[in-house]
């Protein structure tokens, strides 16, 4: 992942679990409820403070907050304080899991869960998973998945136990450069692709390595390594490996590219706004901000405000931060 971490939510100095508590239990209590200061409250702190409100609300009242506020709030303002409230990987995992229950699955979803994350991400990821669901991410993917871009996401998911994707292993040149040839020779220099190749190699390697490996390609073959995959290879593995190059050369911008995608057209995907809003705002939110005014010339608040509406609007505009 690109080193650039610029969060809008920081969380406060000064932090008192019991005196949010506090604040939130009176804001639910009695007639009407104060969204204004559910909203104050819950979109600045981290999600290690909200943890940790959540955890003084059960010890001061014996209630559940996230039940408390599910009772309180309602529709895309609720999915937001409720996706605030859960663990980070617990919030992605329900994700997830959504995404292949039901009929038919929702394939971008898995892409931007799983091709965008480091190592560490994922392995938290897939031990989350297999606790919340008694059942392994890589076997419930398997059932809904098929072909390479099934080969792909499960390198992805089970490459975490073997030491691939190591953030902190430094980069190796000779390896970088004889990866690169193999690339070369799976795609552009044979007649059809060995996507396995593709798959090992993106599946494996850490953003680091990765970049370096993509810098090899081009100076081996004078073309993208970009270029290389939308040539040869189509389908759901394309837009999969896509994401994983997109993302070792600016997760930002495919971040912005993804919020755009879901303010488009009729209707708004909301559910992948919220998403990407609350997963990426301890991250690299202003980052995402920056690349969207860049790439689309309009700022990433005055699209939300246009596509949202009342205490959901309100909730997401104050996590996108200050413009």
């Amino acid at each position: 992942m690109s080193p650039l971490r610029e969060p809008t939510v920081v969380g406060v100095p000064n932090f008192n679990a019991s005196e949010d508590a506090a604040t939130l239990r009176a804001a639910m209590k009695g007639l009407g409820t104060d969204e204004e200061a559910i909203i104050a409250i819950l979109t600045t702190r981290s999600n290690a403070q909200r943890q940790a409100i959540s955890q003084a609300f059960t010890h001061e009242y014996g209630r559940d907050i996230i039940e408390d506020l599910k009772s309180e709030l309602g529709g895309h303002f609720e999915d937001v304080i409720v996706a605030l409230m859960m663990p980070p990987a617990e919030y992605l995992c329900r994700e997830l899991h959504h995404c292949m229950e039901g009929l038919g699955t929702e394939e971008e979803v898995l892409v931007e869960i799983l091709c965008t994350r480091t190592k560490p991400e994922i392995a938290d990821i897939v031990d989350t998973y297999e606790r919340l669901y008694n059942r392994p991410l890589a076997e419930h993917m398997c059932s809904e998945t098929s072909g390479d871009f099934r080969r792909l996401l499960t390198l992805i998911v089970t490459s975490v136990r073997k030491g691939a994707r190591d953030e902190e292993a430094g980069v190796d040149p000779a390896r970088a450069a004889e990866a690169a040839q193999q690339l070369y020779d799976a795609g552009e220099a044979k007649w059809g692709t060995d996507e396995e190749i593709f798959n090992k190699i993106l599946a494996h390697e850490s953003f680091a390595q990765l970049r370096l490996i993509f810098e090899e390609y081009k100076n081996l073959s004078g073309r993208t390594i970009e270029q290389a995959i939308k040539a040869e290879i189509d389908g759901e593995l394309k837009d999969a490996l896509s994401a994983i190059v997109e993302c070792v050369e600016s997760a930002p911008a495919w971040f912005a590219g993804r919020l755009r995608a879901a303010m488009q057209g009729a209707g708004t995907d909301d559910r992948t706004l919220i998403r990407i809003v609350v997963s990426r705002s301890e991250l690299d939110l202003g980052a995402i901000k920056a690349e969207y005014e860049r790439l689309y010339d309009k700022t990433l608040e005055s699209e939300v405000r246009g596509e949202t509406s009342g205490d959901y609007k309100r909730a997401l505009v104050a996590l996108l931060g200050p413009a």
